[in-house]
């Protein structure tokens, strides 16, 4: 098994100090910061993406393997950096005013950073204030935003408006989530799509920006 093999399955295993260990021994041996990323970090994150889509593991083995690739994200990220690595793109990520909800769009959030996605999380209870600074401070090209409460979700249609009457709407993407949270809805509010779990919508934002 090569070096970037093995950082991948240490992801599956969720073995942080493994992790951030073969990417420092990999770096020392000339593998690029891209390809450890692309063919070590990403490849060990994307087959726990797929067994969290078929239930295979679970959300504490999602969250483990998350803090494993972000052992090994820290040893390369300031050379990602340097090389100019383009991120798959930006995305800004709040659960909606009100609600206090946080771990269904951390999960999005770490799933979508281990798909190649810069993610901003602002976490939970964000006023439309701090979303929209937030937006126009970052050039961002997706807002995701979650609610777990059929009270909250209302405040999505208030940031899609912002948004329209900003004329932000017309280069940003909005996906939704959420427990109480349906396709209807979505297009109700004129989202730009909705997904029912942490998986589909790592699809979902890949799909936006094709």
């Amino acid at each position: 098994m090569n070096l970037l093999d093995e950082i991948a399955v240490s992801i599956e295993n969720g073995d942080a100090d493994e992790v951030k260990k073969l990417t420092e021994q990999a770096l020392s041996q000339k593998v690029s910061a891209e390809n450890i990323l692309n063919q070590g970090l990403v490849a060990g994150m994307n087959v726990v993406s797929e067994k969290f889509k078929n239930n295979e593991v679970f959300i504490p083995e999602v969250l483990i393997s998350a803090k494993a690739m972000k052992a090994g994200m820290g040893v390369i990220k300031p050379l990602l950096a340097q090389a100019n690595i383009q991120s798959k793109g930006k995305v800004i990520m709040g659960t909606v005013n009100g609600d206090l909800h946080d771990i269904g769009k951390s999960i999005v959030a770490m799933l979508l950073e281990g798909a190649g996605f810069e993610v901003i999380d602002l976490g939970a209870d964000v006023s439309l204030e701090k979303f929209m600074e937030s937006i126009k401070k970052e050039d961002v090209d997706i807002v995701g935003m979650s609610a777990l409460l059929t009270t909250t979700m209302t405040f999505m249609k208030v940031l899609i408006d912002e948004l329209e009457k900003t004329g932000l709407k017309k280069r940003i993407k909005v996906m939704v989530g959420g427990a109480p949270v349906t396709s209807a809805f979505a297009e109700e509010i004129k989202a730009d799509g909705y997904a029912p779990d942490a998986a589909q919508a790592v699809d979902l934002a890949v799909s936006l920006l094709n």
